[in-house]
């Protein structure tokens, strides 16, 4: 299956974009993967509601009907790394051609993403800027596949 991230917006900070290149040239040693970002939606005075409405049509846009959409959300069910491993092995399995994990922008998500999505995911219970998340799911993505090959990655 191929594996895909999502993003909404660029990631501004060079530190972030250097951990992310990192993470993503790993992990195309364990799976088919990419990275998509998706351009912000740029509206002066749009509020939240209708930014996440015109970012949840492009992304429903993009998507493919047997797509498995994945949301990282804080509302999402919460893993340990070991959980997470088993988590996506069982998900890895399945017949869909492609998992989309999605990084939703500042403000989250539109009820038509919500409704859309198989799962969400947390990272944590803690917030963290919609950047950061990016770097810290690649990492836990790479960890997992080390668990999956027994690799000494993963300490436990």
């Amino acid at each position: 299956m191929k594996v895909e991230l999502w993003a909404i917006g660029k990631t501004s900070e060079k530190y972030l974009e250097a951990g992310i290149a990192i993470f993503e040239k790993r992990l195309k040693n364990y799976l088919p993967f990419s990275i998509q970002v998706l351009p912000d939606v740029k509206e002066k005075t749009a509020d939240s509601s209708r930014l996440k409405k015109k970012e949840g049509d492009l992304v429903l846009s993009k998507l493919g009907a047997d797509d498995y959409l994945v949301l990282l959300d804080e509302k999402g069910l919460e893993f340990t790394s070991m959980e997470l491993s088993q988590w996506l092995e069982r998900r890895l399995s399945t017949s869909h051609r492609k998992m989309v994990f999605l990084i939703g922008g500042a403000f989250g998500f539109s009820p038509e993403i919500y409704q859309r999505a198989q799962e969400k995911l947390a990272l944590s219970r803690l917030t963290f800027s919609h950047q950061m998340v990016r770097l810290f799911f690649l990492e836990q993505l790479y960890r997992a596949m080390t668990i999956l090959k027994n690799e000494p990655y993963h300490n436990e």
